[in-house]
C-alpha cells in the first residue's frame, strides 16, 4: 500500500527526510509529505500551545498528505493527525491513518476535548510511547482502546563524541516538560553538587536557581547531547498528574543510547524504559529523600553508574533504535493494509 507521511520536524532542508521509511519491512510504498517551513523549537514558545499561524502550516502540509495519499495516512505529533482528521472530513475520504507520537501533554476538557474527539474519531491507530496513556486517551478522546498501540519512543544511534567531566564533573538535566525541578533543586543544594539544566524558559519561570546550577538558556540539540555525555548523571525530575500525559521518554532514552547512568521520577512514561536498579534509577515523585540518596549513590560509585550506563544503552538498542520502531510500525502497515483491503 501506498503511504504519505507527515512530519512537523521534516522541512526542505531537512537532513533526514525518510524517517522511519528504511527500517520498515514490507512492500509498501511512501511518499514523505515536508513542512513548508522548519518548525520552530516548542521548549523556547512563549506559550504552551499551538498558536494560529502554526495551525495554519499543519492544516497545509496535512491537506497535501490527504491529497497525494493512494492510500493511506501516516502522521506524527497530534496537530498533524487532527489536521489530517479535518482534511479527511472535509473531502469525505476515508483513508487508513496513523496517528504515530500522538501526545497532546494535558488532557483538556470543554471545548477543546470536544474538538479533539471531532477531528480523529476516524483516525484508526494511535501509536503512544507509554502504556498508560492508551487507557488515558481512550478514555478521553471516547474511542475503543483497540484502536492505541503502544511502541515505545525510538531514537536513532548517537554517536559518543564526549567523555565524562571528571575535572569539574556536575549533574544535568535535560527537558522542560512537567519537571519537577523544585524537588531537583532542594536534592543538590543539599547535597552541594554542581548542576546544570538545559531547559527553557517557560519551564524556569518563577523559579529562583540555587547557587549550585546553571540554566544556559537557547542552547540547541547538539549542546545538549553534549552536556548529556559530559554529566556524570543525568536527571530526569518529572511531576505527577492525572490529567498530564507522559513526558521525559525522549530525554530517558536518548541519554539511554548514550550509555548514561540516569534517575528519573516514577511515574507515567518513565517506568516503560528504565528498570529500576538494572537500566537505571526510579524514585518516587516530588520525594527530596529519595532522590537525594539516588543522586548521592551515583555520584560517589563509578562502578554502579557505569553498569547502569552499559545495561541501558544495550536495552536502548534493542527496543528504542530506529530499527526497533520501523518493525513496530510495519506490522500496524501490514494490519491496516489487510483490514482495507478485506472492506473494499
Amino acid at each position: 500500500m501506498h503511504w504519505t507521511i507527515a512530519a512537523p520536524f521534516i522541512d526542505n532542508e531537512s537532513i533526514d527526510k525518510d524517517w522511519l521509511v528504511p527500517y520498515i519491512p514490507g512492500h509498501h510504498e511512501f511518499t514523505v509529505i515536508p513542512r513548508s517551513e522548519p518548525l520552530a523549537n516548542w521548549h523556547n514558545q512563549k506559550l504552551p500551545v499551538t498558536g494560529y499561524r502554526q495551525w495554519l502550516k499543519y492544516l497545509e502540509q496535512a491537506k497535501e498528505a490527504v491529497n497525494t495519499s493512494r492510500g493511506g495516512v501516516i502522521t506524527v505529533f497530534p496537530q498533524l493527525a487532527a489536521a489530517v482528521g479535518v482534511h479527511q472530513k472535509l473531502a469525505r475520504r476515508r483513508q487508513p491513518t496513523v496517528a504515530w507520537l500522538f501526545n497532546v501533554g494535558v488532557c483538556y476538557p470543554g471545548y477543546r476535548r470536544w474538538l479533539a474527539k471531532a477531528s480523529v474519531s476516524n483516525i484508526d491507530c494511535f501509536v503512544m510511547h507509554s502504556r498508560r496513556e492508551c487507557q488515558l486517551y481512550s478514555d478521553w478522546l471516547g474511542i475503543p482502546k483497540d484502536r492505541f498501540v503502544f511502541v515505545p519512543y525510538q531514537s536513532p544511534e548517537i554517536p559518543i563524541t564526549y567523555e565524562e567531566n571528571t575535572t569539574d564533573p556536575f549533574i544535568v538535566a535535560i527537558g522542560s516538560a512537567h519537571r519537577d525541578f523544585p524537588t531537583l533543586f532542594q536534592a543538590v543544594e543539599k547535597l552541594n553538587i554542581p548542576t546544570v539544566l538545559a531547559s527553557g524558559p517557560r519551564a524556569l519561570a518563577g523559579l529562583t536557581l540555587p547557587s549550585q546550577v546553571k540554566a544556559p538558556l537557547g542552547i540547541g540539540k547538539k549542546e545538549c547531547l553534549q552536556l548529556a555525555q559530559e554529566a556524570r548523571i543525568n536527571v530526569v525530575p518529572l511531576l505527577p498528574n492525572e490529567k498530564v500525559t507522559a513526558a521525559g521518554q525522549v530525554t530517558i532514552v536518548e541519554a539511554m543510547r548514550m550509555g548514561r547512568a540516569i534517575i528519573a521520577t516514577r511515574c507515567n512514561g518513565a517506568e516503560d524504559y528504565i528498570e529500576h536498579g538494572k537500566t537505571g534509577l526510579l524514585v518516587e515523585p516530588c520525594s527530596e529523600k529519595e532522590l537525594t540518596q539516588a543522586i548521592d549513590m551515583l555520584w560517589t560509585d563509578a562502578e554502579l553508574r557505569n553498569r547502569l550506563g552499559q545495561a541501558a544503552r544495550a536495552f536502548a538498542t534493542e527496543n528504542f533504535s530506529d530499527e526497533a520502531a520501523g518493525r513496530s510500525l510495519g506490522k500496524i502497515l501490514d494490519r491496516l493494509a489487510a483490514e482495507y483491503s478485506e472492506s473494499r
